[in-house]
């Protein structure tokens, strides 16, 4: 498996379905030592995974983690996912993504944001304003 980047885009994020391709994804992310992040198929609908134990030397800043939280709170007030989705503080879930291409979207932003680039995570979930 190639090394992924940090942040991960959209079409480089693991599919994680089933438990082989989990555990592959996961143990990837422990060996580079960086945040955990995959999608996976539960039929019809998509869950968002990520996990920054992999990353035990990496912090996620407070502006990260309240931007994660926010856009997490605005995908379930629109319900778009399901509410009882996980938003930190180490591992995030978004559960029942309608498509692989949004939550492959939620995913590289999700990532985007817990390494402390905001700008794909405001563009996948704007703030109400």
């Amino acid at each position: 498996m190639e090394p992924l980047p940090t942040p991960c885009p959209a079409d480089r994020i693991p599919d994680a379905t089933g438990l082989e391709a989990f555990e592959a994804a996961c143990k990837e992310a422990k060996e580079q030592r960086a945040v955990f992040i995959a999608v996976e198929q539960q039929g019809p609908l998509w869950t968002v995974k990520a996990d920054a134990l992999t990353a035990p030397q990496h912090t996620i800043t407070p502006t990260g983690e309240d931007a994660v939280r926010e856009a997490v709170a605005l995908l379930i007030r629109s319900r778009e996912i399901r509410p009882d989705s996980a938003a930190g503080p180490v591992d995030f879930v978004l559960h029942d993504v309608g498509s692989e291409g949004r939550a492959r979207e939620l995913a590289a932003a999700l990532h985007a944001a817990l390494y402390g680039d905001l700008e794909p995570l405001t563009r996948a979930v704007p703030p109400t304003t």
